[in-house]
């Protein structure tokens, strides 16, 4: 059984720094994508960065890019996501997605598991 358990959110001053945590257990190969994703209040889920396993091949939505950075731990098969930067707009609560697959579109939809989410809270 996939698990994904996400840890390292909170409340922060606008221009801070967060790092979050994705471990993941339970996949049968080492050849998985892990994305992270955002969801605010009444809005939907948004991809916000994503890194496959295999080559440490990243991507990132235009609302991050160069703020954050999605980086691998695979010998903890931890993900981290540095978010630097912090805006309030970046309020929302993150979830860690996992798929078997090498490589996904940061479309929530298209991915297999999923986090219970951690809150990130950015005050003005």
């Amino acid at each position: 059984e996939v698990q994904l358990v996400e840890s390292g959110g909170g409340l922060v001053q606008a221009g801070g720094s967060l790092r979050l945590s994705c471990v993941a257990s339970g996949f049968l190969s080492d050849s998985y994508t892990i994305g992270w994703f955002r969801q605010a209040p009444g809005k939907e889920r948004l991809g916000v960065a994503s890194i496959a396993r295999s080559d440490g091949s990243t991507y990132y939505a235009g609302s991050v890019k160069g703020r954050f950075t999605i980086s691998s731990d695979n010998a903890k098969n931890t993900v981290y996501l540095q978010m630097n930067s912090l805006k309030p707009e970046d309020t929302a609560v993150y979830y860690c997605a996992a798929d078997s697959a090498l490589w996904v579109d940061l479309v929530a939809t298209l991915w297999e598991y999923w986090g219970q989410g951690t809150l990130v809270t950015v005050s003005e």
